[in-house]
């Protein structure tokens, strides 16, 4: 048995509602329901969201401050007066400053641009920047993506006599900024009826508010900022990115072709995937690891050259990322290893060190978090001044933004979504930090928080999804936050084969049939599952469905992301060499997949081999054979849980008579999952005993005569006449002496001449002697397949 890793939320919908959208929409019920579960609830709504188009977005005049800010901005340019857009560093800020400057070149207007550097001045305003915008004669700053939090930055700006229009989305503060005009869809005071926008939404509403109807190829910045912030693809995002992704299979500029060359994507089908995973990785280098200026200026050069210039130049950058990534990543997992040593794994992971590249630890973060499945915040420590400066990301059940402002108080500046923040604070604070944060995620986090969750769109038999409803799912694109790819769980379906794939064997393909449909199945970076797989086994699984076309056939296949096995698993690993190493080995590939505590892990084995691996396995419950045929504990783990809640059993020795094989089946009376790993050298092969083999043993025994001879030379010169060892033999033996054909006294044997008559049957340790060579047949001799069928067939008798 394997548990899935993730918990597995299918979406309810109204089977009603679903197939009156299929009716009047002329659509399969499957996508009608697609369309319910992503809260959808009306005809007018479903048409709305498979259709809308730019006439449906929403007047730009109805976010608040916008009738303030585009006079402001018109008298500016009129006025020759030089403006200033004020920046982020990230893809969503890279892309609302590129899309600034092709507005402020479209209407003619003075202007400069300025976005910090992540590492040296962080996130956010910062005078030493309105210092220089006002020596550059600056009256006018509009700013994008940020600017929310930066109260006392704008309050330096007024004093400056520069007036300050704000746009952004970030979550607004208690204070706001005392701003010429604030435009945040977020805000208190705003009625804007989409509150979903990127910061490059936000910029191109001030564009269409002062155009119009700005440049169609403009929404293709707006995609790639929405994009890469993961802002949710509903409402007008899904109508900005979708217009976006159209404009970009054509797109004309220069930059965005390099970009997508150099990114190995096909232009012309271009989707909002190919954007999240290739071009913004590229896009949010430049400011990880060198100034996001560079970025700004791909996304804005009309020079093809120079374009593939700095398109490459990213590219080399989001390399070198990758492998910054990968160092500091193992220097925190390290870092964390040790608090779990030391305290357990904390509610929330606040992991800090020196020289850590700042531009980098939201990625970090990430991964961490998507190791452990808690909220994680990673800091990059200044040892010159002291200041760490961080990223966070979170999981739903805790709003990252919330559990910062609890803790305000330590730090310098902070700011961000539920999801993900970032923030600023002194060395001296960080040890206080992690301790308020933990203790407000423990008083809102329950234990249900901390199971990572899969949503999915319903269960389905394959039947149920011919290649014609996989085609018409394509209806749902672009795909994204709030709009995923649709994710379909299949229950009870076999599997037929199950093998590696790729280079490195890192790769897993499934060949699945449920009734008289076939299903392939591919799971990337997941090789190590094909070990855990046994052909036969029904399975339970979750995944993406894609039509896959080779030679021009085409074939519905499955992106995997998890899967479950209901039903006992034995695992034949007979024969190793280390098996403490094996067992480890084994169990770091099971991991979550166990689930309950390691206490519900039980070793068995002879007391000689504990001996030799028990230091390895204080954690798990040990026991070992007894004298009796039964199983004794044997460590205090054992002695205090007992045998009936142990769900994995490990057996480095096999048992030694029918007896303890089944006290082993019977007593642990939760077992799941059986790892065979005893040795394969048996001392001498016992056969199944059938009465010619006896009446063959019974012959040659006559022969000797009926004198005392010595039963360790007979049964050696029998072995070699009859080809059965002498173990066998000597057990043979114990029968006749019950049967009373022959006598043995002080290590000699004497032939009955006339023995009772009677039957085989009636001896015990003929019986005996039958279950135990068929014991050792199956366990010794059989393939994998034989026995894990014979031992299926034990523990579901057992049970």
């Amino acid at each position: 048995m394997l548990h899935s890793k993730y918990k597995w939320q299918p979406q309810a919908y109204d089977a009603n509602a679903s197939q009156q959208f299929a009716e009047v929409l002329s659509i399969s019920p499957l996508l009608a329901s697609l369309l319910i579960t992503r809260g959808i609830c009306t005809v007018e709504e479903a048409n709305m969201f498979i259709k809308g188009n730019m006439d449906d977005l929403h007047d730009p005049f109805l976010l608040h401050g916008m009738k303030e800010a585009v006079p402001r901005i018109l008298h500016a340019i009129d006025s020759e007066e030089h403006i200033l857009v004020y920046g982020d560093y990230d893809a969503d800020g890279v892309s609302s400053t590129s899309l600034m400057i092709h507005l402020m070149r479209h209407m003619g207007a003075s202007f400069d641009i300025y976005i910090p550097h992540r590492s040296n001045e962080g996130y956010g305003l910062h005078n030493h920047a309105m210092d220089w915008a006002h020596q550059q004669g600056v009256s006018l700053m509009i700013t994008v993506d940020t600017g929310i939090s930066a109260v006392e930055q704008v309050a330096y700006a007024n004093s400056l006599g520069i007036d300050v229009i704000i746009t952004d989305h970030h979550e607004p503060p208690e204070v706001l900024p005392n701003a010429y005009a604030l435009i945040n869809p977020k805000l208190s005071v705003c009625s804007y009826p989409y509150k979903g926008l990127a910061g490059v939404g936000v910029a191109y509403k001030l564009c269409q508010a002062l155009l119009g109807n700005p440049p169609m190829e403009w929404t293709e910045l707006v995609a790639i900022g929405t994009i890469a912030d993961l802002m949710p693809l509903t409402g007008e995002n899904r109508i900005l990115v979708r217009t976006g992704l159209a404009s970009m299979r054509k797109s004309t500029f220069q930059g965005i072709q390099a970009l997508l060359e150099v990114s190995g994507i096909v232009k012309e089908t271009v989707t909002s995937t190919n954007i999240a995973f290739g071009m913004a990785p590229r896009i949010n280098a430049s400011g990880r690891l060198d100034h996001a200026g560079r970025a700004v200026s791909l996304l804005t050069t009309e020079d093809s050259t120079e374009a593939l210039g700095l398109a490459h130049e990213l590219d080399s950058l989001n390399k070198q990322r990758q492998k910054v990534v990968e160092d500091i990543l193992q220097e925190a997992l390290a870092q964390l290893a040790l608090k779990i040593q030391n305290a357990g794994l904390p509610s929330v992971i606040v992991l800090a060190g020196k020289g850590w590249n700042v531009g980098v630890v939201g990625i970090v973060a990430s991964k961490i978090l998507e190791r452990y499945y808690r909220p994680v915040l990673i800091l990059g420590i200044d040892e010159e001044t002291g200041i760490c400066k961080g990223s966070a990301r979170s999981i739903p059940g805790l709003d990252m933004y919330a559990a910062l402002t609890s803790c305000k108080h330590l730090m310098d500046h902070y700011g961000g979504h539920p999801a993900a923040a970032g923030m600023s604070l002194h060395i001296e604070q960080l040890s206080e930090f992690e301790c308020a944060l933990n203790q407000y995620a423990k008083s809102i986090l329950i234990p249900e928080d901390l199971i990572p969750v899969v949503v999915a769109d319903g269960e389905w038999k394959v039947s149920d999804l011919p290649i014609s409803v996989i085609e018409e799912i394509e209806l749902l694109q672009p795909f994204g936050m709030d709009n995923p790819i649709p994710r379909f769980i299949i229950r009870d379906i076999e599997l037929r084969e199950s093998r590696t794939m790729g280079r490195d064997h890192n790769h897993l393909r499934l060949t699945m049939q449920q009734e008289n449909s076939r299903l392939e199945a591919v799971a990337f970076g997941q090789g190590d599952l094909a070990e855990l797989l046994t052909t036969g086994i029904p399975l339970d699984v979750i995944g993406e469905l894609s039509i896959n076309e080779w030679n021009g056939s085409r074939k519905l296949q499955l992106m995997l992301h998890d899967l479950a096995v209901s039903e006992p698993q034995v695992y034949d690993l007979r024969g190793v060499k280390e098996p403490d190493v094996e067992m480890n080995r084994f169990l770091q590939l099971m991991g979550p997949r166990l689930r309950g505590q390691s206490t519900q892990i039980g070793v068995l084995s002879e007391e000689n081999t504990l001996r030799d691996v028990r230091n390895h396995l204080k954690e798990l419950s040990l026991w070992v054979y007894d004298k009796n045929g039964g199983m004794t504990s044997a460590n205090t783990v054992a002695e205090q849980d007992g045998k009936e809640d142990i769900t994995t059993l490990f057996v480095l020795d096999a048992p030694q008579s029918p007896r303890q094989l089944d006290e082993m089946m019977t007593a642990y009376k939760s077992l799941r999952n059986i790892v065979l790993l005893h040795a394969m050298d048996v001392r001498e092969k016992l056969q199944v005993p059938d009465r010619e083999l006896f009446k063959k043993l019974y012959i040659l025994l006559s022969r000797i005569g009926s004198k005392p001879v010595s039963e360790r030379d007979v049964l050696s010169q029998i072995s070699r006449q009859s080809s059965t060892s002498v173990r066998m033999l000597s057990k043979m033996m114990d029968v006749f002496e019950e049967l009373s054909f022959i006598e043995r006294s002080n290590g000699s044997i004497t032939l009955v001449p006339k023995p009772p008559k009677k039957d085989l049957d009636d001896s015990l340790h003929f019986r005996e002697l039958g279950n135990l060579a068929e014991m050792e047949q199956n366990l010794f001799y059989t393939n994998t397949m034989q026995l894990t069928n014979w031992m299926i067939t034990l523990l579901k008798g057992a049970s």
